[in-house]
């Protein structure tokens, strides 16, 4: 008796360590945050500008890492599947949650099952860029060139279904021309090939593109929102030019779904409060992009809604991401 007396408090003690170990403070270690994009790319560049905030406020790294290929398709069966304990997040976008579920059947994962939204980050009404060697200097112009060489002017994308992708699509059906498809892994890589007139021009986000528009190695045309970009307000829409014509990005922070509520929560608040920093709201404003930060019922809500209006776009465009 008097052993086990002696010893009970020691066996107790040990079998309470899993325990304490399971409510060790989060987070315990450094978060991986899934891309689905080349570095240089829209999402990439979201992701480092606020991997290091969180960093920060966290007291973890955030690192980033880069999954291109697929229109994204990789990278998010990768973090669909990771294990849902807050040390994995995934950069969503626009083409993960309302592109991808329209043009590729038997996806790996659950479209609207496997994700918990977070918070949206940004939002951005593309641009539509140009090789400078190119002589166009508005949309009306670029039209007439393609249609006097149905076929002959290359655009290139960030991949087969990514945005970049609809968008020539749609520029295609309402303008009543042919341009070549020419997709690449990234926005980056395919933004390097519009420099160097490999292909002619690209329908991309300001982020991917500022830093090319503002060094005159890429000539901005046009903007692709219903209304003028906030952060571009002297480029015309494509719009003014060919009514109807309305595509924008967006990115956003999901984590996989059964990642705790309370985690999720705590992700939400110091996410948004990054984004509401000054200097965090001025570079993301600076590239074109305007910070959202909306709640998650907000941004499922979005997804939703961006998941069938653009189904329907697709249907009509009969773009299909085959094996």
């Amino acid at each position: 008796m008097k052993f086990l007396k002696n010893t009970l408090p020691v066996i107790l003690a040990l079998l309470a360590l899993p325990v304490a170990a399971l409510a060790q403070p989060y987070p315990a270690k450094p978060i991986r945050l899934i891309v689905g994009d080349a570095p240089g790319g829209s999402p990439d560049t979201l992701a480092r500008i606020l991997g290091q905030k969180l960093a920060d406020s966290l007291g973890q790294p955030v690192v980033v890492d880069n999954r291109p290929g697929a229109a994204g398709l990789l990278a998010a069966d990768l973090a669909a599947k990771a294990p849902p304990d807050g040390y994995t997040l995934f950069m969503n976008t626009t083409t993960v949650w309302a592109i991808l579920p329209s043009v590729k059947k038997n996806l790996p994962y659950d479209p609207l099952k496997s994700f918990v939204p977070i918070t949206r980050i940004a939002s951005a009404s593309n641009v539509l860029v140009v090789n400078t060697a190119l002589p166009a200097t508005s949309v009306a112009e670029l039209v007439r060139l393609a249609k006097v060489s149905p076929g002959k002017l290359n655009y290139a994308s960030a991949g087969i279904a990514s945005p970049a992708h609809l968008a020539g699509e749609m520029l295609n059906l309402l303008a009543d021309i042919r341009m070549t498809h020419v997709p690449y892994k990234g926005a980056g890589p395919a933004l390097l090939d519009v420099i160097a007139g490999t292909a002619q021009l690209m329908i991309t986000s300001p982020i991917a593109a500022g830093a090319h528009m503002t060094s005159g190695r890429v000539r901005a045309l046009a903007t692709t929102g219903a209304q003028r970009n906030p952060g571009l307000p002297a480029l015309p829409t494509i719009a003014e030019t060919i009514p109807g014509y309305d595509i924008s990005q967006s990115w956003g922070i999901t984590a996989p779904a059964g990642t705790p509520p309370a985690i999720v929560k705590l992700l939400h608040a110091e996410i948004v409060k990054a984004l509401n920093l000054p200097d965090t709201r001025e570079r993301i404003t600076g590239t074109g992009a305007v910070p959202v930060g909306d709640t998650p019922e907000e941004f499922d809500a979005f997804i939703t809604a961006e998941r069938r209006r653009l189904g329907d776009v697709i249907g009509k465009t009969g773009i299909e991401l085959t094996d």
